[in-house]
């Protein structure tokens, strides 16, 4: 059962902004209504004019579909899961990779009324079979080789009403459906769209605390202004764009920020189901993508990987990053590495607040690359004092709160969480520390409950990161905050030396921190050496593991 949030009121931009103090607006001009559009309607509603183009292309076997093809698998796709069973507002399960099927099946899942919940293929089967259990899963959807996998999952859901396997081959598995015989006996006729206030979306985020949560998104949610900015600020040129997409679809960046949106606007997206940085680069040489969205850990890859040479990534002319902020030295490496002048932009979002909500502008200066952008059309926003609650000016760094037409619902089942994010007044409070400038760019400085306490002082893993980063010998960091008795908490970097720095020390380390930084933020907790930081599949440092392993063996 589905427990709502208060109905969200319209969004007043002009009365908002007269009772708020240091209430930041969008620059840019948006309109203050909604189109009454479903995400499918919104999507295909330019589908004319591309609809022999390519649309997807699988880069495991070269399998393709055009934007008609793709249309039309859809729909008969919606109407076959009508055919098994499945009633409108019921529960549908995905577990796949970065496949063009994601798409058929997401999309006609929606279609039909129902609500697309998915999981990381990676997940363990208890991990799966939590989010599944929560979300109330009728049917689940999946490949051959994570079938082993989702049949340990099945039995322990209520009234399961069937399995469906994405598979090129014949079905031998008589307790599984296929996906192509159900396509191939299944109609492309339209459905009636679902209502605009119905569940669609329900992708699980641990949001700022806790375990992860359904996120309830309606069908509406997408067809606003921020789609429409991001195709317009980041000078697409539609059908002439191809875009390389190893960013996971089951996350809510590679789902709405890249496939929804590159979709909507007839691009040509490359899948690529699996990374590995050799994989990677081949489909980079091979499909001459013009775009690439990336998160910082993989910039890092292309901007350091000896392989990687400035004629690879010759075809490329725009970068999108977005999950975590890529820092300015960052950003310089690649721009070294590729040799030319090229578009590159961060953006902001979170799975509570789809797809964007700040993103670099075309034509913003070069001094403000490190930004993730201003805020998109019908969005505002606040920087918040973690102390007082205050609102604060231009570069003081607090809480980011966000409210506007892409924050979600609520959480699904979980009144208490929900009512923590999203106050009385529909501000969403990300858990992200931040502030912005002047001239309202933000910039992502950590996560709140990132942040080192030592003794009164709260340090940033962040800008310590970004400090390491700087000496040549090191390839990758994190920091993270390990128990003190006398400050509380110290920090403690974990360091990955790049081949030819063997001789780069742990004392030389924390020499060049602490020139650098205020005594309370040098590294107390001392410096690791490991082989690669653990990160999970958007990149994001997993922090947790670094702080057991810091536990289980703790530095002499």
């Amino acid at each position: 059962k589905v427990i709502p949030q208060q109905a969200r009121r319209p969004l007043d931009i002009k009365s908002s902004s007269s009772h708020h103090e240091r209430v930041l607006e969008s620059p840019l001009p948006g309109e203050t209504r909604i189109p009454n559009l479903s995400l499918t309607q919104y999507i295909w509603q330019d589908l004319d004019k591309w609809v022999a183009k390519p649309a997807m292309v699988c880069t495991a076997d070269d399998r393709s579909y055009t934007y008609g093809e793709l249309r039309a698998l859809c729909k008969r796709f919606a109407n076959a899961l009508s055919a098994l069973g499945l009633k409108r507002k019921e529960v549908v399960g995905i577990v796949l990779p970065n496949i063009p099927e994601f798409h058929i099946v997401i999309q006609g899942a929606i279609e039909a009324g129902l609500i697309a919940t998915f999981a990381n293929p990676l997940y363990t089967p208890e991990e799966i079979r939590r989010q599944f259990q929560n979300a109330g899963v009728k049917c689940t959807i999946t490949i051959p080789q994570l079938l082993p996998l989702v049949k340990q999952i099945v039995p322990t859901l209520s009234d399961h009403k069937a399995t469906i396997l994405v598979t090129p081959e014949d079905n031998t598995d008589s307790s599984v459906h296929s996906l192509r015989d159900l396509l191939i006996n299944s109609l492309p006729e339209d459905i009636p769209p679902s209502l605009p206030d119905d569940v669609a979306l329900l992708p699980y985020s641990s949001g700022t605390t806790g375990l992860p949560k359904g996120v309830m998104h309606t069908p509406q949610f997408s067809a606003d202004k921020p789609y429409e900015y991001i195709v317009t600020h980041l000078e697409f040129e539609t059908t002439q764009e191809v875009v390389l997409s190893v960013l996971p679809f089951f996350h809510i960046y590679g789902f709405n920020g890249i496939l929804n949106a590159s979709i909507m606007n007839g691009m040509h997206v490359i899948s690529l189901p699996k990374f590995t940085p050799e994989d990677y680069l081949s489909c980079v040489i091979k499909y001459r993508p013009t775009v690439l969205f990336v998160v910082p850990s993989l910039l890092l890859c292309l901007a350091t990987h000896p392989g990687v040479t400035k004629e690879h990534l010759s075809s490329i002319e725009k970068v999108v990053c977005g999950a975590a902020p890529a820092t300015k030295n960052l950003i310089d490496k690649f721009l070294h590495k590729i040799d030319k002048d090229i578009s590159i932009r961060q953006g902001y979002g979170m799975t509570e607040s789809s797809p964007v909500t700040l993103i670099a502008r075309r034509g913003a200066p070069i001094s403000k690359v490190a930004s993730c952008g201003q805020l998109v059309p019908l969005t505002q926003a606040k920087v918040v004092d973690l102390t007082t609650g205050e609102s604060l000016g231009p570069h003081q760094s607090g809480e980011l709160w966000i409210r506007g037409p892409q924050v979600m619902l609520g959480y699904l089942n979980n009144e208490e969480a929900t009512r923590d994010t999203i106050d009385s007044e529909g501000w969403l409070h990300t858990g992200d520390v931040a502030y912005y400038d002047e001239d309202e760019y933000f910039y992502i400085v950590d996560r709140t409950k990132e942040l080192i306490k030592v003794k009164a002082n709260q340090v940033s893993p962040t800008e310590l990161e970004n400090i390491l980063l700087q000496m040549p010998g090191i390839t990758d960091v994190a920091v993270v905050g390990i128990p003190d008795i006398a400050a509380g908490e110290v920090p403690q970097a974990f360091v990955v030396r790049k081949p030819d720095a063997a001789n780069l020390t742990e004392e030389t380390i924390k020499q060049f921190v602490e020139s650098k930084v205020a005594s309370y933020k040098k590294l107390a907790g001392g410096v690791r050496f490991i082989d690669i930081i653990p990160r999970n599949h958007a990149g994001k440092v997993l922090r947790q593991q670094l702080k057991v392993l810091a536990e289980k063996s703790p530095i002499q």
